[in-house]
């Protein structure tokens, strides 16, 4: 019986091919999007989900809440003793960990005789750590002990790092490297003299979805290890470092509210009076979707965005499924004379069901073998737009598989339910005696309602990728207060000759006539986590309120190479030292002055009293932060031992050339150092990445469900034209124009997307304008985007619609009216 059904329905389809192939077309794109967004979404879900005690790892935050903020700030970064009093305080915790993560470090892989031998730069991927860290986590080993971490001056590499530095990870066991890094405690950023590491162990390849992408680990107690500088305990329970942080393994039964309970006590016991800070535990499957403490890669995605992913993707495959089931009822006055003779011959209800059912699965089948065909294709296409190393291999994957079976049984039921039960319930004698037809307002009703469901979900999409385009927009062209425009930044290290360094540079560099201006400081303007810093308050005052400010180290040239204005006061004085301040005009206002001009000459006190420096100057406010934050309050003074790149602004004048010469002086002043630079709007540019990524993804959702909108609405004039035929035929007889036969057609579905646009204006007004919250800096949701959208969506389904109208609307009236 089966086979005759399976036998049936592949004639049914192949005598209606155009009705095929859309129907296959059409849910083939959704079931993509359905595959595309659970490959991206596993991926996510799927972080540091390896590791066998995965349930049991935790990550210690830093809780706090500085003045003038409501709520608490957590941070992953944590006081430099508490990795060391935990395992004091807390004997039965199975593991701790401490974990640094070193940023910009230079390499230098030496040959067996000691000489150089090559150069390396590690812009991430450097951690400091003990061998509890591989008790805690699952990273193998495919050759040494993790034992070796023990002692000072060991490390691990990764296998593709020591494949990198030395051709041949098996060559890499022994072998030496020169590390010269730099350190930030506090406010303080610190060169660290050149150790030299022995490599003792080479880890398996780093799996893409973990937090750590280690490449090189170092023992624990090499140069800065946090709770140790230069050899020295630091007991301060008040300075951390932004990538010191501290893991844990909680022995098997251990609840973790007693936990937390035994360390809010713990806290208070060792922290001084005057600080607030607490300790809370993170679970490690929380990690990856922390946009607020963050993690060591840099990447973080929110429970939001993958709840929307989820939403778009089941809406695209249900604007499928209505594609499906809008063009099988418009169909069925093709199949009403088919299914009277089945039921007259004796075929009952349920077997014609499975009849419909059966086709559907067929369709279904071959959209989903061309979904994956198309996946497969866009995959490489889709990982480069992420940024994002995503695989498609359903053969070795049986969750792929699994999911694919999923869908087609889902799609088959979602898509066949309603048609085959509909096209099962005509009355054989009516359709027998009179010529069947679908005009009938109840026959129209449901889909009139799919027409609607369709272009709503796609106005939703269209109305969120414009307002996400222009707040990208809105990111990369808003004034920051400060000239990024041809201004590259070239890390550097300073050594013992201070200011002279410098100033050779200065001097060199300037000899360039392509060169405008230089500067060297700590960091440039706007930084996304690497800005530094401290407590500040009034010399003389008795408020020591828990205030904080940005601290940046630049020299006198900072101002003016990056046109920084000043309001009050003038510019810093050329000094190797501390000296004196610049503040901007939110420190000004925190601390309570109306004026600018009225901290002239006050003294502040900045890093727990250590500096303190009368005030010179004022500047106009700036974007020191990405603008998903608000203005933080800026102190500007100098000191060359903190300065860690050089700000070079180059005229517009062969600019290739320029920097070409730059490298040049860059290579001959520090032969064991890498040369690298970026110039600051790419830097910029880089910190609205997931914005970037995600307005791209939401043109290509919008636009698929469009597509896949316009397929159907194209597919269902088409039918109805045909049906409606004789009718077109005797309108044209009787004096109708081809503008009232167009208009016929036209004035049901366009008040039909209009319905849609008055349904999804409000829906997607609340979703954006809930995503926009989350921006310090946002744009203004204008009509014009809804304006737009509206317009954008009835011009495409009059395209859509346009061809197959006119076609009917010209047809010859004498051949309408010989049809049958």
């Amino acid at each position: 019986m089966f086979v005759s059904y399976f036998r049936v329905a592949f004639r049914n389809l192949r005598r209606n091919r155009n009705y095929t192939i859309i129907n296959i077309l059409g849910l083939a794109v959704g079931i993509a999007v359905c595959l595309t967004i659970f490959i991206l979404i596993r991926f996510h879900t799927g972080f540091d989900d390896f590791h066998p005690n995965k349930d049991r790892i935790y990550r210690v935050l830093t809780k706090t809440s500085p003045t003038g903020v409501a709520d608490m700030i957590t941070s992953r970064a944590v006081p430099f003793p508490l990795p060391r009093g935990l395992k004091a305080a807390f004997p039965d915790l199975e593991q701790v960990a401490p974990v640094y993560a070193s940023h910009n470090d230079q390499l230098q892989v030496l040959s067996a005789g000691n000489l150089p031998a090559g150069n390396f730069s590690e812009e991430s991927g450097v951690f400091y750590t003990s061998p509890s860290f591989f008790k805690i986590f699952d990273f193998p080993l495919l050759a040494g002990s993790y034992s070796s971490l023990q002692e000072p001056n060991n490390v691990l590499l990764t296998r593709e790092t020591a494949t990198r530095y030395f051709g041949d990870w098996k060559k890499a066991m022994g072998r030496v490297i020169k590390l010269t890094g730099s350190y930030r405690i506090g406010a303080g950023l610190f060169q660290s003299p050149p150790v030299t590491l022995k490599v003792s162990g080479i880890l398996a390849t780093i799996p893409s979805n973990t937090d750590f992408q280690l490449k090189l680990v170092i023992a624990y107690g090499t140069d800065f290890t946090g709770d140790k500088v230069y050899g020295y305990q630091n007991p301060d329970w008040s300075q951390s470092a932004p990538d010191f942080g501290c893991y844990v393994l909680l022995p098997e039964g251990m609840q973790v509210k007693e936990f937390q309970q035994r360390l809010d006590v713990y806290a208070r016991q060792v922290q001084a009076p005057e600080n607030k800070d607490s300790y809370m535990l993170q679970p490690l499957s929380a990690i990856h979707y922390d946009t607020q403490a963050g993690n060591y890669v840099g990447q973080t995605v929110s429970h939001k965005l993958i709840s929307v992913l989820w939403l778009i993707g089941i809406f695209i495959l249900i604007i499928a499924c209505v594609n499906f089931v809008n063009l099988a009822t418009a169909a069925s006055v093709n199949r009403a004379k088919e299914i009277a003779v089945r039921k007259v011959l004796g075929s009952s209800k349920r077997s014609l069901q499975w009849q419909f059912i059966i086709e559907t699965l067929m369709v279904v089948t071959g959209a989903v073998i061309l979904a994956a065909l198309i996946t497969l294709i866009l995959m490489p296409v889709i990982s480069r737009l992420l940024a994002l190393p995503l695989h498609f291999n359903a053969i070795r994957d049986p969750a792929l598989l699994l999911f694919l079976l999923i869908i087609l049984i889902v799609v088959t039921l979602l898509a066949g339910f309603y048609p085959s039960l509909i096209l099962s319930r005509f009355n054989p004698v009516h359709v027998l005696k009179s010529k069947f037809t679908v005009n009938a307002p109840k026959r129209f009703s449901l889909r009139r309602a799919l027409v609607v469901f369709q272009f709503m979900i796609a106005q939703v999409l269209i109305i969120g990728m414009l307002v996400i385009i222009k707040q990208t927009h809105y990111f990369l062209n808003q004034p920051l207060g400060f000239d990024k425009e041809a201004i590259v930044n070239v890390p550097f290290r300073p050594d013992s000759t201070g200011t002279d360094l410098t100033d050779y540079l200065r001097n060199q560099l300037l000899s360039n006539s392509g060169i405008q201006a230089v500067s060297f400081s700590s960091t440039a303007p706007m930084e996304k986590d690497d800005d530094l810093w401290t407590g500040f308050s009034l010399t003389r005052s008795q408020d020591e309120a828990n205030r904080e400010a940005i601290v940046k180290f630049a020299d006198e040239s900072y101002a003016p190479t990056y046109g920084l204005q000043l309001i009050a006061g003038r510019n810093l004085k050329p000094s190797g030292y501390t000296q004196e301040f610049l503040v901007n005009e939110t420190l000004v206002k925190a601390l309570g002055y109306q004026h600018p001009a009225d901290i002239l000459g006050k003294e502040l006190s900045i890093w727990n009293g250590v500096i303190k420096c009368p005030v010179v100057g004022v500047l106009k406010d700036f974007n020191d932060r990405t603008l998903r934050d608000n203005l933080a309050p800026v102190v500007l003074t100098t000191n060359n031992t903190m300065y860690r790149q050089a700000s070079i602004k180059l005229r517009l004048t062969d600019i290739p050339a320029t920097l070409g010469s730059v490298k040049r002086i860059w290579e001959k002043t520090f032969p064991d150092f890498v040369y690298t630079y970026k110039f600051l709007d790419d830097k910029i540019a880089g910190f609205y990445q997931q914005e970037a990524q995600l307005s791209q993804l939401y043109k290509i959702f919008a636009a698929i469900a469009i597509f896949i909108s316009c397929l159907g609405l194209y597919g269902l004039v088409s039918f109805i034209a045909v049906q409606r035929v004789k009718e077109i035929g005797i309108r044209k007889v009787f004096g109708a124009g081809t503008g009232s036969i167009v208009y016929l057609f036209l004035k049901e579905f366009i008040a039909l997307i209009v319905i849609a646009f008055v349904i999804a204006a409000p829906v997607a007004f609340y979703f954006v304008e809930l995503w926009l919250q989350e921006y310090a800096y946002r744009v203004r949701i204008s009509g014009l985007i809804f304006i737009a959208s509206g317009t954008a969506a009835i011009l495409i389904a009059l395209m859509a619609m346009g061809i197959q109208i006119l076609k009917a609307a010209r047809a010859n009236p004498v051949n309408c009216l010989r049809m049958d």
